[in-house]
């Protein structure tokens, strides 16, 4: 069975703010149809790789390539092609509060569409079902718990029918249900509808439960240090960094790992 096609490719791609170097030489490809977790400790610039993978800060070198095409020289009509192939999942949700969960999601088809405003909440209605919330549909996001208005924002980032969807820390604030079922919802929406996911997030249980690859990037070296199945480097990484991450050890116990005795 041959693999499914690359439909991002990062190449050598480094992030600074200024002099700071966040991370350098960063490459990996995303196939389609996947679930592909950005992980790392705490200030390891995840969620600032997923900015830039979505053209909200332009890397200091490198190339992000959507089907080939570079997100950061991209101009005109030719990024706006580039952008309609994705949509993003921040991670408060970000919904307007003034406005109904199906306003918020009829949003992304009033600015980019000519449809009728029934065939818009058809569209609405249609995606807040997708991930089990139309009964919310007439609510205000301030009625809503914090899973809900995850799925909600999931759903506003399906509006436009995209390929790719970009979910930053989805489970975090999340209780342990909660985030399970959330996890469920992305696993499904990938299989049933082909939606390839990049998912940045440090929590164990939701990579263990999604992950078909993950990359892993590193504060201290300010480089990508794994990449792989989430239990092949669980078992089998060289790294003892990264094992102790995918294992939850202390520095401790890490430290002491092997100077035991049964």
């Amino acid at each position: 069975m041959s693999a499914a096609p690359v439909v991002i490719s990062v190449e050598g791609v480094t992030i600074a703010y200024g002099d700071r170097i966040v991370q350098k030489g960063v490459s990996f490809e995303v196939r389609r149809g996947e679930v592909f977790v950005i992980l790392g400790g705490s200030g390891c610039g995840k969620s600032s790789l997923l900015k830039t993978m979505i053209g909200l800060y332009r890397p200091a070198a490198g190339r992000i390539l959507f089907d080939g095409d570079d997100i950061a020289t991209a101009e005109g009509e030719a990024r706006l092609r580039l952008l309609r192939k994705f949509g993003v999942m921040y991670q408060s949700g970000a919904l307007f509060g003034g406005m109904t969960v199906l306003e918020n999601v009829c949003l992304p088809l009033d600015e980019f569409t000519d449809l009728g405003a029934e065939e818009k909440k058809l569209i609405a209605a249609a995606r807040l079902n997708q991930v089990g919330l139309l009964p919310a549909a007439g609510q205000k996001p301030s009625a809503l718990s914090g899973g809900m208005q995850k799925r909600a924002g999931i759903a506003r980032a399906m509006a436009l029918d995209p390929g790719i969807l970009f979910l930053d820390e989805p489970s975090a604030g999340l209780d342990p249900i909660t985030s399970a079922g959330l996890d469920q919802t992305i696993r499904e929406l990938s299989k049933g509808l082909g939606i390839t996911f990049v998912v940045v997030t440090h929590e164990l249980q939701s990579i263990y439960a999604i992950a078909d690859r993950c990359v892993m990037l590193d504060a201290r070296t300010k480089t990508m240090i794994a990449e792989g199945k989430p239990a092949d480097l669980r078992d089998h990484s060289d790294n003892p960094y990264v094992r102790q991450f995918f294992l939850r050890q202390a520095e401790a116990a890490a430290g002491a790992e092997g100077s035991q005795t049964s």
